[in-house]
């Protein structure tokens, strides 16, 4: 989850690739919980990992400097120039909003605007060494994702070192080391992120990239944050899959991105040169600008929104989660372990609910229709079990096939769910619809299915249609309709309206002086006889 927003999902899945295509630094995230699915005992959560969006973390931060005393201003003193060293007619003076440069304008809205920058005082106690830590504190546990950025107005320090803590400041360990000479500063080869590998990608390295002088384009510094995420999900970042299985399996990794705190230790101003001019000691001091670091709220995969309440960012936790950073589950829900969500399987992950403790899961919501639940592992969820009263569902709140919702009871009502009545002869099943009507075979109707429509007459196996009708469907040759159902013929005529001769169908035929002539003989009817059961069928 370590990117600027990981694989995207919405209720319909946003596609990750063009998410990744239009915005290379914001990469999507989980951004639902849960949705509903359908399975034999009807609608139930199928719940699963979700995350905060990623934000500019500096909005939510507190800055401490040490020492304390170290802001330039007081009293008011004078510094060289950037671009000429020897100008040394600059004054800083914190009783003058216009002369003054205090901590907040690090972080403020005008950024790398020349006039708004934090500085220190100058270098006036050398050979003393210049030190200041900046540290910057959340309260909160947050995982970068995107670089940190770090803009100076004055050189580049020779020495500094980007600091990371993991338990609110209490203990520190290095992120990456900076210098113009790594192996005098610090006794480390120089290296680059270029340099590393899947392998080696947690080494702490120093790098020589940063740490130039008064150069007018050398004062930014990075801590290259994508960089380490492309070993895993390629340049472009599109094999996420293989960086979310690496953060799944390798709690180094995810710990690497994760932080509380922040420190900026200064350990010597840029000089620009071998030595330091002790005759214009005001060359020297630190200024910055601007910082940027952007990550989002760690809430272990249980939560979509982090809030800030009483200055404290706080995770808005799901998956019946509490804490902070939804680090424990809530009371009665300690069925099992507490465990993180899961990036995997991609796209949604697993969310690994909390479930109700066996000394609570009798109290799971069932409207009174079960006293008794259970937590189905696959879904990650608890159900009431043996739902009574005709109802069923993950809480008993729908009712059984053959039964409908009674809109005149509560849910905890014995008569919620009524009988259906459909009548199995005439509906198609014994379900009804949620107003009680059943689904009706042909030539049926009302609302249970027990009345025939013109046309049809109802037989034992429901409702069938007409055979003959004193509108349409005559008998013929002077045959006799017998209750809609069959044609009573003549001795010398058969078939359904009696439109056959008996003789036809014995040996030798019945001869042509046999066929009968005339308005009410066969032969003129028998090119209308399909089109007429037709229309009758209609």
């Amino acid at each position: 989850m370590y990117l600027s927003r990981f694989l995207s999902l919405h209720t319909l899945w946003v596609t990750v690739s063009s998410v990744m295509q239009h915005y290379p630094s914001v990469w999507g995230h989980y951004d639902v919980c849960k949705t509903q699915i359908y399975t034999e005992e009807g609608k139930v959560w199928d719940y699963m990992a979700c995350q905060p969006e990623a934000r500019d973390m500096i909005k939510y931060v507190k800055v401490t400097l040490d020492p304390p005393d170290i802001t330039c201003g007081d009293p008011p003193e004078t510094f060289c120039a950037m671009g000429n060293p020897y100008m040394c007619n600059n004054e800083c003076d914190a009783s003058t909003q216009e002369l003054a440069h205090p901590p907040e304008l690090m972080f403020d809205l005008e950024g790398r605007h020349p006039s708004t920058f934090w500085q220190s005082t100058t270098w006036k106690d050398y050979p003393k060494p210049l030190h200041v830590n900046i540290t910057l504190s959340w309260n909160k546990t947050i995982e970068l994702t995107d670089n940190i950025v770090i803009t100076f107005e004055s050189g580049r320090p020779d020495q500094m070192i980007l600091e990371k803590s993991l338990d609110y400041g209490r203990t520190w360990q290095p992120y990456q080391y900076y210098a113009t000479d790594c192996l005098d500063a610090f006794h480390m080869d120089p290296k680059s992120v270029r340099d590393l590998s899947q392998h080696t990608v947690l080494e702490i390295i120093c790098t020589e990239e940063y740490s130039t002088g008064y150069m007018t384009n050398s004062k930014i510094i990075h801590f290259e944050i994508k960089d380490r995420f492309a070993f895993f999900a390629g340049p472009r970042l599109h094999n996420m899959a293989s960086l979310y299985g690496q953060l799944d399996t390798t709690k180094k990794l995810r710990d690497f991105f994760t932080i509380t705190d922040l420190r900026i230790r200064l350990l010597r101003p840029a000089t620009g040169e071998i030595y330091v001019d002790e005759q214009h000691l005001a060359r020297y001091f630190y200024a910055i600008s601007d910082i940027r670091v952007f990550g989002r709220c760690k809430c272990n995969l249980h939560a979509t929104g982090c809030k800030e309440e009483n200055k404290r960012l706080l995770c808005e936790c799901e998956h019946n989660t509490t804490g902070p950073d939804c680090g424990k589950c809530k009371k009665n829900y300690q069925g099992r372990p507490w465990s993180p969500g899961s990036y995997l399987p991609i796209p949604k992950g697993t969310a690994n609910i909390c479930i109700p403790s066996i000394s609570s899961i009798g109290n799971c919501e069932c409207f009174g229709h079960s006293n008794r639940c259970s937590y189905i592992e696959l879904l990650n969820t608890v159900i009431c079990v043996s739902c009574k009263h005709n109802t069923r569902g993950q809480h008993c709140e729908l009712c059984r096939l053959g039964y409908f919702r009674n809109a005149s009871a509560e849910l905890d009502d014995e008569n919620v769910c009524i009988d259906c009545y459909c009548n199995p002869f005439g509906s198609v099943h014994d379900r009804c619809n949620d107003r009680g009507f059943c689904e009706c075979k042909e030539g049926t109707s009302g609302p249970k299915c027990d009345k025939c429509l013109p046309g049809y007459i109802w037989h034992s196996l429901g409702c069938q249609p007409n055979v003959c009708d004193n509108e349409l469907l005559h008998c013929q040759n002077g045959g006799t309709c017998i209750n809609n159902v069959r044609c009573q013929c003549p001795p010398a005529y058969t078939g359904i309206l009696c439109e056959k001769l008996r003789c036809e169908r014995e040996p030798g035929g019945c001869g042509r002086s046999s066929a009968p002539r005339g308005p009410g003989g066969l032969r003129p009817l028998l090119p209308l006889l399909p089109a007429l059961l037709a229309a009758r069928a209609r």
